[in-house]
């Protein structure tokens, strides 16, 4: 065997006893889900905003960031419902690269996962308890979640994990809505299949258990856009692939019909700024049509305090509150996007 062991995780209930939330937090989530599953089921008209930086890199710049967002969301909270993006692993392509605050709690440091596990839990814990807002990450390794599990109130599966039988079935047992990802290919009937999985009940082997789960009816579709063989990014975001994603859910029979759309990644074509005006365009797609009015639940954006994205470097060279992954908005025009979207969402809904 290649592995070597580098040190002993605390169990999943350790963690969460010694770190759990104050019964006042607890309340605080226990409201904000139920607004989600609103928003969800359709019992709530106002948009959902997924907002926040590519990965949670530095504590205090995240918290800062997630601040000036909470006084943003009390101007625009009967339109919209605002979630902080709060990213915590970070999945590379070539396995090369910054993994996140769960594997590195210091960017310029080791990794060390004992760390970041009380690390991304205390993050987590600041942001509900500084802004009362929920939160949201991806579930890049299903195992690592019964340490989060209490925590987060929405979960994303990224477009390389879709296909994944493990986060498929992980995903059926979650208590919180789960957003899977069209696959890097584009074919959105591996993600109506992952939707299909998760919704549906399942006996597997789960962190040390034979487990049966329940099925989860909140999971939806994240639209992401996809990369061909070519390495050209390909959109997904228009008015017909939205319709299309429409069409696949009469076919596939999913419960709780929704869709959310990325911005950025593939949609954007890897370029931020792009995405105000694709916004607008989803925006515009709903108000010319109903049933993608119904369908279209909300968007995810990328955006932090500065704009664009730099190197992980330590020192001087270092500028706070900017991306060290994929370039993000700035917290500037997210702020002047939110204004607009709540304008747009207050006249079609």
């Amino acid at each position: 065997m290649s592995f070597k062991n580098i040190r002993q995780l605390p169990t999943p209930e350790w963690i969460r006893e010694e770190t759990g939330l104050s019964d006042e937090l607890k309340k605080i989530k226990k409201e904000n889900d139920k607004q989600l599953k609103d928003i969800f089921e359709g019992k709530d008209s106002r948009f959902l905003v997924i907002v926040g930086p590519c990965s949670a890199d530095d504590e205090d710049a995240v918290c800062d960031y997630m601040n000036r967002l909470s006084k943003v969301k009390e101007q625009v909270k009967d339109t919209l419902f605002i979630v902080p993006r709060v990213y915590t692993g970070k999945p590379r392509t070539t396995g090369t690269g910054y993994k996140g605050m769960m594997h590195q709690p210091n960017p310029d440091a080791a990794p060390n996962m004992v760390e970041g596990l009380y690390a991304i839990r205390h993050l987590y814990t600041r942001v509900i308890s500084e802004t009362g807002m929920p939160v949201a990450d991806e579930m890049l390794y299903p195992s690592n979640l019964p340490y989060v599990s209490d925590i987060l109130s929405y979960i994303a599966v990224g477009a390389r994990s879709v296909e994944n039988q493990q986060h498929r079935l992980t995903s059926s047992g979650i208590d919180c809505p789960v957003g899977m990802k069209n696959p890097m290919s584009g074919d959105l009937s591996v993600m109506f299949n992952a939707i299909t999985a998760a919704q549906s009940p399942h006996d597997y082997i789960y962190n040390g258990f034979e487990v049966l789960t329940s099925g989860n009816k909140l999971t939806h579709a994240i639209m992401r856009g996809s990369v061909n063989k070519h390495g050209n990014h390909l959109q997904n975001y228009h008015y017909e692939d939205l319709m299309l994603a429409a069409d696949m859910y009469d076919e596939f029979g999913c419960e709780n019909p929704a869709v959310i759309v990325d911005a950025n990644h593939s949609n954007s074509m890897k370029n931020h700024l792009e995405q105000p005006r694709i916004i607008r365009d989803i925006l515009h797609s709903m108000k010319y049509s109903q049933r993608l009015n119904s369908l279209v639940k909300g968007v995810m954006i990328e955006s932090y305090i500065e704009g664009g994205n730099q190197k992980a470097v330590a020192g001087e060279e270092h500028i706070y509150g900017k991306s060290i992954t994929d370039p993000c908005l700035s917290f500037e025009d997210t702020e002047k996007l939110l204004f607009e979207m709540s304008e747009r969402i207050s006249a079609i809904r």
